[in-house]
């Protein structure tokens, strides 16, 4: 088999993005920008790759699982490229800025993955995130939730909804006891599951549970479906003050979050649990998960600074996939001629926003990503735009 036959096959779940889709991407790249803007987010740029030390210090072994890894040339290092961005804004944030209050970031970038973290998703998202440091009480949690909420909306997704966890509460059932972290990650998967047989042999092993945590643990399968949901846990789980405060915090999220979205909870969902230190959340709209994020305070305390940090992220690739393609864009055609007033007219035309494509001699009739409604024409002497009549 010739080697052409095959040098142009990109990689399993990687892809060229085409420019009607490039287009929305970029569009919604620009959207989401402006949107944490407006809400005082700085825009920051990590490079794809780092020191494998610094990229994966203290993110877990997932994260690791995730990373693809090559050698510097330069210096013989191991170096990674990056599977999220949120660990090196964390860096940012505790060593280049070290600022003492508040800190709001934002960034947009490739990651890239060993393995799709999902069916059919691409291996390179485009990942669009926001991050806010230095504020440990809820309202961080809910500027994080209503930005992601309000940046969705207007990329065109309407019925939202939030699903909200926290990982407080599990914490608190099992506070006190010394578990494998092995055991602890099954119990987690469990309850994720909804597996209500292996969390059971799972408890039953550990002989020094309470039956009253066993109790706890089997009721949160149970405990899923609207703000409801909280008061029966108030009931059911017995909570502490740590647990307590964590049902006040998502019931006070709920309230405020209702106005843009449809709420629910499923407190055995904990995925990520690892990673978060309070409240989580999933927004879904169109049938798919949207954006995740939650509270991370642990985030930073690998680069010595152990600041309260909230946020989410998204993928803009996949945030493309479940809206409606983008219409072509209107454009003016334009003769191409060795014209100064003709060269005038465009670059007027150009300096006010519009799209202006050139017709090169011999490719009149050719269509691309443009869709040309009116044209340059000239008129007693002057270049005029007029309206392209359509073809019957």
């Amino acid at each position: 088999m010739p080697a052409w036959s095959s040098s142009w096959q990109l990689p399993d779940q990687i892809a060229d993005v085409l420019p009607s889709e490039a287009r929305h991407i970029e569009e919604l790249r620009r959207l989401w920008l402006d949107t944490a803007r407006s809400y005082g987010y700085e825009l920051v740029m990590p490079p794809l790759l780092e020191h494998i030390e610094s990229l994966l210090t203290g993110t877990g072994e997932a994260l690791d699982l995730q990373t693809f890894k090559l050698v510097d040339q330069l210096s013989g290092r191991t170096l990674g490229l990056r599977a999220d961005t949120t660990p090196q804004v964390a860096r940012i944030d505790a060593h280049l800025l070290n600022r003492s209050g508040v800190a709001r970031l934002c960034y947009c970038g490739p990651v890239l993955h060993t393995r799709a973290d999902r069916p059919h998703a691409t291996r390179e998202p485009l990942q669009f995130g926001a991050e806010i440091y230095g504020h440990a009480g809820p309202e961080a949690d809910l500027e994080a939730q209503m930005l992601a909420l309000q940046g969705l909306k207007a990329s065109g997704i309407k019925d939202l909804s939030v699903d909200m966890a926290d990982v407080r509460i599990v914490g608190s059932l099992l506070a006190g006891m010394v578990i494998p972290a092995k055991t602890v990650s099954l119990i987690h998967a469990a309850l994720g599951a909804k597996d209500a047989a292996e969390l059971r042999s799972l408890t039953a092993s550990i002989t020094d549970m309470p039956a009253s945590t066993r109790e706890g643990l089997q009721s949160l399968l149970q405990l899923y479906g609207d703000v409801t949901v909280l008061d029966e846990a108030e009931k059911a789980l017995k909570p502490n003050e740590s647990m307590r405060k964590a049902l006040q915090n998502l019931k006070w999220l709920a309230s405020h979050v209702e106005t843009l979205a449809t709420v629910s909870f499923d407190l055995a969902d904990l995925r990520g649990y690892a990673y978060y230190s309070g409240t989580r959340f999933a927004i879904y709209g169109h049938g798919a998960e949207l954006a995740r994020g939650g509270r991370y305070d642990e985030v930073g305390a690998v680069f010595g600074r152990n600041r309260p940090a909230a946020g989410f992220s998204l993928d803009l690739k996949e945030l493309v996939n479940v809206l409606p393609p983008r219409q072509l864009k209107a454009a003016v055609r334009a003769p191409w001629a060795e014209s100064p007033e003709l060269s005038a007219a465009i670059a007027r035309l150009r300096a006010a926003g519009d799209t202006v494509a050139c017709v090169l001699p011999g490719h009149e009739h050719e269509v691309n990503e443009f869709d040309c409604d009116r044209e340059l024409i000239q008129s007693n002497g002057q270049w005029l735009v007029a309206a392209l009549a359509k073809p019957v």
